[in-house]
C-alpha cells in the first residue's frame, strides 16, 4: 500500500505503521529529508525499520525543459533517500516526451 501526504502527525505516522511505501511532494531538498526524518521517528516509534518503506516523489516538472537541472535535482533527492520519482509533466506531446524522456533521461538517471 502507497500513502501519499506528508502531514507529519498523522499521515506519516499512517505509513510507518501500515504502509509500503510513502509518495511526497517534492518540495525541496531539505523539506523531503525533514519529512523523510519524520517518518524514521514515526517508524521507531512503531518498532519498524524505515528501510521497509520504499520512498517516492512527484514532481511536477517537464524534465526535457533542462535534462541537466533535472537530473541534478533529482541526484538531490536520491542522496536523502529517495528511491522513486512518479513525473507529472504537462506536454501537448505526451508520445514525444515519453519517448523523450526514455532515450534523454533514463539513461543517466539509472546512474544516480
Amino acid at each position: 500500500m502507497l500513502i501519499g501526504g506528508g502531514g507529519e502527525r498523522k499521515t506519516l505516522r499512517f505509513v510507518a505503521r501500515y504502509a509500503d511505501a510513502c509518495n511526497l511532494f517534492s518540495a525541496g531538498h531539505d523539506e523531503v529529508a525533514h519529512k523523510l526524518d519524520v517518518l524514521a521517528r514515526h517508524c521507531e516509534t512503531e518498532g519498524r525499520d524505515p528501510a521497509e518503506i520504499e520512498r517516492t516523489i512527484i514532481a511536477m516538472a517537464n524534465p526535457l525543459d533542462d535534462v541537466d537541472a533535472f537530473l541534478t535535482d533529482m541526484e538531490g533527492y536520491a542522496r536523502v533517500g529517495i528511491d522513486k520519482v512518479m513525473l507529472v509533466p504537462g506536454s501537448d506531446d505526451p508520445a514525444g516526451l515519453v519517448r523523450g524522456i526514455g532515450e534523454e533521461v533514463l539513461p543517466r538517471m539509472r546512474e544516480l
